[in-house]
């Protein structure tokens, strides 16, 4: 909105012309989220803990979390998607399908993760909504939103899926394309839920992949950037940086709050939206493999939840002592401190390697 008003503007106010610039967009969306959640973050924790809005603490946890984690406020994703939307709205460009895009699954994944808090919150346990309905909820946002992307996007190679470390490899997923958008959308949405069950465990990382398709983005939509690295040119997709700025700038001033011992959990409110935008950039991009790198401890813990469910099917034991795995390290002794800030240098790493499959080709 304030973008528009200053394009409107500029023919009589030449200085304004550095508002078209992308970074600098960019910069000012991460500040403007980051000063929002600063700002209502300590009245916004305080309602909460008078409402009694607290996070419902898992029985089977470890013990440390039932001593020090119960009366918590919970559903803090809102103050996330609050400095989300707050920067893009003021500084992205609103005509751009893929701002709308990324609005949409933020708002669908937010609005099911908030239901999802909601029962938690109002019968006092760790179950809320069923998987089954979870599921099946999001497929069917994840499906709209990529009918809606393809229909409207004038993006010729959103059905091409492109392999890091090779030029030339591409394989055209025809109407396979779905499907595959549909489980990237899913699966990340899921996985940066399994992550986030410690103090600033999924805040940081999303921050880091966060920071890694703004730039890939930024290449991606400028020609001579991504003639240079042998990348695919999308026309338009370097607005998807404005947005993915939001999301810095709101998960840094929601680590403010979320940084040991936390004063507030994002919930499913939070962590669904989150994991959804990131997918929903990966396919945006046709970096999706190169999101499963960056985003490799999201996958790592997620494929610790199936290893250790499928096990227990098929034998009757566990492979973990607890899943996702940073509990059962939690469980083996590390204190929750060590297990974040070691998981933490892994999501660093990943995402070096991640920016790297840009140039090694």
């Amino acid at each position: 909105m304030l973008y528009s008003l200053v394009l409107s503007l500029i023919d009589t106010y030449s200085f304004l012309n550095v508002f078209k610039y992308l970074t600098v967009r960019t910069g000012l969306s991460v500040f403007t989220s980051m000063f929002v959640v600063f700002i209502i973050g300590t009245p916004f924790i305080n309602f909460f803990s008078a409402k009694q809005i607290l996070d419902p603490i898992r029985e089977d946890g470890p013990n440390e979390h039932i001593i020090k984690k119960i009366g918590t406020p919970t559903m803090g994703g809102l103050l996330i998607l609050i400095g989300v939307f707050s920067g893009i709205l003021l500084w992205g460009d609103l005509k751009s399908i893929y701002i709308w895009f990324l609005i949409y699954i933020v708002a669908g994944y937010g609005f099911l993760g908030a239901y999802d808090d909601y029962k938690k919150i109002k019968y006092k346990n760790s179950s809320g909504i069923s998987f089954k309905f979870k599921i099946v909820a999001q497929i069917l946002i994840a499906v709209i939103g990529i009918l809606f992307l393809s229909f409207f996007s004038e993006n010729t190679d959103l059905q091409n899926l492109y392999f890091p470390f090779f030029k030339n490899l591409v394989i055209n997923l025809g109407w396979f394309f779905i499907p595959f958008a549909v489980f990237i959308i899913v699966g990340s949405s899921n996985s940066v839920n399994l992550t986030d069950g410690l103090d600033g465990l999924a805040t940081v990382p999303v921050i880091l992949v966060a920071g890694c398709f703004a730039f890939i983005s930024y290449v991606t939509g400028n020609i001579v950037f991504s003639e240079y690295l042998q990348i695919p040119y999308i026309s338009g997709v370097g607005e998807v940086s404005v947005f993915l700025g939001a999301i810095i700038g709101s998960c840094l001033g929601f680590l403010w709050f979320n940084a040991p011992p936390a004063k507030i959990f994002m919930g499913d409110t939070g962590s669904l939206s989150l994991g959804g935008a990131l997918g929903a950039v990966g396919i945006i991009t046709k970096h999706e493999i190169v999101l499963a790198i960056t985003g490799g401890l999201f996958v790592f813990e997620a494929i610790s939840v199936i290893v250790q469910v499928v096990s227990f099917k098929l034998t009757g034991k566990r492979i973990f002592k607890m899943a996702p795995i940073h509990h059962h390290y939690e469980k083996k002794g590390w204190p929750e401190s060590t297990v974040v800030i070691r998981f933490w240098i892994i999501a660093i790493i990943l995402a070096m390697i991640g920016l790297a499959t840009l140039k090694l080709r």
